[in-house]
């Protein structure tokens, strides 16, 4: 019953079928050949004419299965695996048609019945597909192209819109931790949350918590933080603002209090920033002395910091503190009992997700390296750390570090309480836990993310996207004399023109020219998307923008 049609030119597929037969569920092209002795170049011609044919007459949930001989793929599914100059580079290929490898898994001919493999170099003879792969793929979602977005929130007593930084646009307002969400961080947030309330009276503080803060973070790297403009006519009134400006003061800095903070030289009150941290919510709740005694103040929700571009360096991501006041002396119990709580917690959901018993340690903030993650670091300039809460055997790798505690002092303190506090990246968990590899799949519109969380179950991620291509850059240019150079500002950039599509920027070269003192930088970017089809064309494109942009923004000279 089936339609056979010969003669199909495979890069010209929809001039073989009528309008309403364009929907494939799917396309098999069994190890594609120019014929005789076509060399690399040319059948990685075939395949991407292949692929954008694909594109007009795949239906959009479809699949295209390509067989190739073993090792001409050229991804790490090849065994041995060819250079990758010499193979016919199928994921990169098929990236530039808008697709993405999604499974890859042995051609068994001896499992269709009646195949043979016959051809080889255009004659009727067969050839080895011993070790042979047959490669799956699916649609990319399609480029995102956000347009600049006013987000609005209150500040103090007043609703105010600001605009929100090109870089942060997707991850503004996607509502991970609300009650109709099957994010892992929401699970994670309510299964810990669930676990403490057996050991603590606790109290949930609304989400719905400022946005913006004002003033300055008293210790933070200014280049660490998304400075902010109010649109036009909704700044506060000088009255409000100067009032305002002792609440921003005093939370600017857990465990110091604002007298400090006012003496070592704040900015303007009309400076505004996107939160970094929840800390400062928590000291303005115990400040006003809305703060029971023994009772665990639970606060949630998306913070922000610049930072650079690491797999496990997150520009937003999703903070919970647990905050408790307790008795004088009994601090050091009430954190043990606060971790261990913590750490059963995380056992339990390790354990039901992958059947292995992580090793959650509690480390001393003074016996942690020097060599700090971002989010480790950054936490270091918010205030005094008392432990690192570390998820690993590895004393310190990168992403271990998934939480901070801290015993506050000053003003917060009193003669019978002292308030303990404990930050966790929720993000850095659900990776953990989840086997998740790079943070930007957290906040992936992908929807087949969240379909591997049905009603919010906690599960060993599996990667719809393949081996993904990655293409390398290098970019070098002369910076101002007598400037520091502002590699955070470089990163952010980055992240901004690429749309999150550069996983790596090392630096090369820090090159001193003799007689003039001129410094020249090197960096090699790395281009690759974790979730999304990226083309070799696109990423050249992108560093193209990226060398004006730079050029533009950061005042550097390119060579």
């Amino acid at each position: 019953g089936a339609e056979v049609v010969f003669s199909v030119d495979c890069t010209k597929l929809k001039e073989h079928f009528l309008l309403g037969k364009r929907e494939f569920d799917r396309i098999y092209f069994n190890f594609p050949h120019c014929g005789r002795k076509a060399g690399v170049v040319k059948n990685r011609q075939l395949l991407a004419g292949f692929f954008h044919s694909c594109a007009e007459v795949l239906a959009q949930e479809g699949q295209v299965h390509v067989a190739l001989c073993n090792g001409q793929g050229g991804t790490p599914a090849d065994q041995p695996r060819r250079e990758w100059h010499n193979s016919w580079q199928i994921a990169a290929v098929a990236a530039g048609a808008g697709f993405i490898l999604s499974d890859v898994h042995p051609f068994e001919a001896e499992a269709i019945d009646g195949y043979k493999c016959t051809g080889y170099r255009s004659q009727d003879k067969s050839f080895c597909v011993e070790g042979a792969l047959n490669h799956i793929f699916t649609r990319s979602t399609a480029p995102m192209c956000f347009a600049p977005m006013s987000c609005q929130t209150q500040l103090r007593s007043q609703k105010v819109s600001f605009q929100v930084p090109q870089v942060l646009v997707d991850k503004i307002n996607r509502g991970f931790l609300e009650v109709n969400s099957s994010h892992p961080v929401r699970t994670i947030k309510e299964k810990l949350s669930a676990g403490l309330s057996q050991a603590f009276p606790l109290q949930n503080i609304s989400s719905c918590l400022p946005l913006l803060h004002q003033g300055h973070p008293s210790g933070v790297c200014h280049s660490n933080i998304f400075w902010i403009t109010l649109s036009p006519g909704e700044a506060p009134s000088t009255e409000k603002m100067s009032q305002g400006l002792a609440d921003t003061l005093l939370c600017s800095h857990f465990g110091q209090d604002t007298d400090e903070n006012v003496q070592e030289g704040c900015p303007v009150p009309e400076q505004f920033y996107l939160r970094p941290s929840l800390l400062p919510h928590a000291q303005a709740i115990i400040k006003k002395g809305a703060f029971s005694p023994g009772a665990l103040q639970v606060l949630s929700g998306p913070v922000f910091r610049k930072c650079r571009i690491t797999p496990h360096s997150m520009p937003a991501f999703h903070e919970m503190l647990v905050v408790l006041a307790v008795s004088r002396g009994t601090e050091n119990s009430c954190v043990q009992m606060l971790v261990d709580n913590i750490k059963a917690t995380m056992n339990s959901l390790h354990q039901g997700v992958s059947g292995v018993k992580p090793s959650i340690s509690l480390q001393e903030a003074t016996s942690f390296g020097t060599e700090l993650s971002d989010f480790a670091a950054f936490e270091r300039q918010l205030g005094e750390i008392q432990h690192f809460l570390c998820v690993g055997t590895d004393p310190d790798p990168p992403g271990s570090c998934v939480g901070v505690i801290r015993t506050a002092s000053g003003e917060l303190n009193s003669h019978e309480l002292v308030v303990v506090s404990a930050s966790l990246n929720l993000d850095l968990l659900a990776m953990l836990l989840c086997g998740i590899s790079d943070w930007r799949m957290l906040w992936t519109w992908d929807r087949r993310f969240l379909r591997q969380f049905p009603e919010g179950e906690l599960r060993l991620f599996k990667s719809f996207s393949l081996y993904p291509p990655s293409y390398m850059h290098d970019v070098s240019f002369w910076v101002p004399d007598g400037e520091e150079f502002d590699e955070v500002a470089f990163h952010t950039l980055a992240r901004r023109v690429s749309g999150e599509m550069i996983v790596s920027i090392q630096l090369r070269d820090n090159f001193q020219q003799p007689g003039t003192g001129r410094r020249s930088l090197c960096y090699r970017v790395t281009f690759q998307s974790c979730d999304r089809a990226l083309g070799r064309q696109q990423a050249a494109e992108m560093q193209l923008h990226f060398r004006e942009e730079i050029q533009q923004h950061l005042g550097v000279v390119l060579r």
